[in-house]
């Protein structure tokens, strides 16, 4: 039996479609390649950007900007000396891109110008540190993406 090309174009396409249908189906039904959003409310995140911006812009004008640094105990975040401990408020959240079920936010609570993220919470690799904070009424943020 002899395939015209009009048949062979046929069965070209049809052999295509199943192809691309295949991975389709496969990246839909996979777990592996299940990808979440960034943050569970997107839309009403990303209307108070500006006010992030504002913040982190005001961060910068400080004379010292926290700092950090990876300790034997754990993830040390450094407040300005400058500043006096007892009227700083926020909290600071970590967020894990690759899992979001490693994130965790904990409240600001200093007894020197030191924070330390206990080295048990953090597992190695990539985190977005946001450390959003007051001091005297003025609002400040500090965001930076980390390799712990």
């Amino acid at each position: 039996m002899r395939i015209n090309w009009g048949t062979a174009i046929v069965i070209a396409f049809i052999g295509f479609i199943g192809f691309i249908m295949y991975f389709v189906v496969n990246m839909a039904a996979n777990d592996k390649y299940d990808h979440d959003l960034v943050v569970e409310d997107y839309y009403q995140q990303e209307l108070k950007f500006q006010t992030d911006i504002d913040k982190e812009e005001k961060s910068k004008s400080l004379k010292t900007n926290i700092t950090w640094k990876k300790t034997e105990g754990g993830l040390l975040i450094t407040f300005p000396e400058d500043l006096d401990i007892k009227a700083i408020n926020g909290s600071v959240f970590l967020y894990r891109p690759s899992n979001k079920h490693l994130d965790f936010e904990t409240p600001i609570s200093l007894s020197n110008h030191n924070l330390l993220i206990p080295d048990k919470r953090l597992l190695d690799g990539r985190w977005n540190i946001r450390i959003d904070w007051t001091y005297n009424n003025n609002t400040y943020l500090f965001k930076e993406a980390i390799n712990y």
